[in-house]
């Protein structure tokens, strides 16, 4: 059983079927059910997630995203355990705040697999994560 994380983008493509991602986040999913897998998340992500239904009035679209994460991730805090991997995880300026708040959040967690779609965060080396992934190269 492996726990692995997931950024804002793969819950957007899982929700909002965007084609072959969501194709690809749904067999991912597939596997880590048969697998064992936890699936976890930060609170962050719902926030994001929440953004564009708040902004379009889609009370739907936001229920259908509070629901997913309730019920299927463990969703992570950012509180005091991940503040210091976030000091650790800024020092590295190319990563953005939110990127960092999400990876230190996963760090704190002490997860196998952080799983994106940005490209810019892939093979980013993070105390506390195993590996960082995005989406077509994650192999579980």
């Amino acid at each position: 059983m492996s726990r692995i994380f997931w950024d804002t983008n793969l819950f957007v493509y899982l929700v909002e079927q965007k084609g072959p991602l969501s194709r690809r986040v749904e067999a991912v999913r597939r596997r880590m059910i048969v697998r064992g897998d936890g699936l976890f998340t930060s609170a962050l992500t719902l926030g994001e997630l929440l953004v564009k239904p708040v902004t379009g009035g889609n009370r739907d679209l936001a229920r259908r995203y509070e629901q997913l994460v309730l019920s299927g991730a463990t969703v992570l805090p950012f509180d005091l355990r991940a503040a210091p991997h976030f000091a650790e995880i800024r020092r590295d300026r190319s990563i953005r705040a939110p990127d960092a708040i999400q990876l230190a959040c996963a760090a704190a967690a002490g997860t196998d697999l952080f799983i994106t779609n940005d490209r810019r965060l892939r093979r980013k080396q993070v105390r506390g994560i195993e590996f960082i992934q995005s989406l077509d190269e994650a192999a579980i």
